[in-house]
């Protein structure tokens, strides 16, 4: 069961990103499990029930441990992160869900990060053919949310003749609408797991339409 995350789970991080060495981990691989790890299971394992039940989705909790291969000199992530999305070879390609932890706070929300070429033609070719379900979809969830949908775009937008549609032909990746949450009360304690099963909620439309971009 989630019980929150902690000052604690702050002061780790801020430890990590300080003095990111394997004497200092050892040190405090306890508090890094108790404070921040074991936390990070249970919140995914709540967020990701309303999931569970839709064929091919799964719920990843990251590693502390950094690929030595691409960062030889810092072997630990100064962050952890969950996200729920289609069983996949490499997320990145694929929408997902996510929720990040890190020492400015934590972050969470919608993200397709780097779709392929092919997905985002499929992509306009599908909000040219059914423009209003695409554009009532992002009305919804801007509404729901309280946040905005947005993305990385080109620095030559594709071409539409739809004008309603010329913002959305110039996305190219990093497709999201997030949320930021300061370290703090609400940051703290059990009441994030529910105001982020909320945000999921609303955000589940806009998950399944990217679903079907998918690499």
């Amino acid at each position: 069961m989630f019980t929150g995350f902690t000052p604690e789970t702050v002061d780790f991080l801020w430890g990590i990103r300080m003095n990111n060495d394997r004497d200092w981990f050892l040190a405090h691989k306890q508090q890094y499990v108790d404070s921040l790890y074991e936390p990070m299971k249970a919140l995914g394992q709540a967020l990701f029930q309303p999931f569970a039940d839709s064929p091919g989705n799964i719920c990843k909790v990251s590693r502390i441990y950094r690929d030595q291969r691409m960062h030889p000199p810092q072997p630990y992530k100064e962050s952890l992160w969950l996200c729920i999305r289609q069983d996949c070879q490499w997320w990145g390609e694929n929408p997902c869900l996510y929720l990040e932890i890190n020492p400015e706070g934590v972050d969470c929300g919608f993200f397709f990060w780097k779709p392929k070429t092919a997905a985002m033609e499929d992509f306009r070719k599908q909000i040219t053919a059914q423009p209003q379900e695409f554009l009532d979809l992002i009305r919804t969830t801007q509404e729901a949310t309280g946040c905005q949908v947005a993305a990385g775009c080109y620095r030559r937008p594709k071409n539409t003749d739809d004008p309603r549609l010329a913002p959305y032909f110039a996305w190219k990746g990093q497709i999201g609408c997030t949320r930021h949450i300061d370290p703090g009360p609400e940051m703290f304690g059990p009441g994030l797991q529910e105001e982020t099963a909320r945000f999921f909620h609303d955000l589940t439309p806009l998950y399944t339409y990217f679903n079907r971009f998918k690499a």
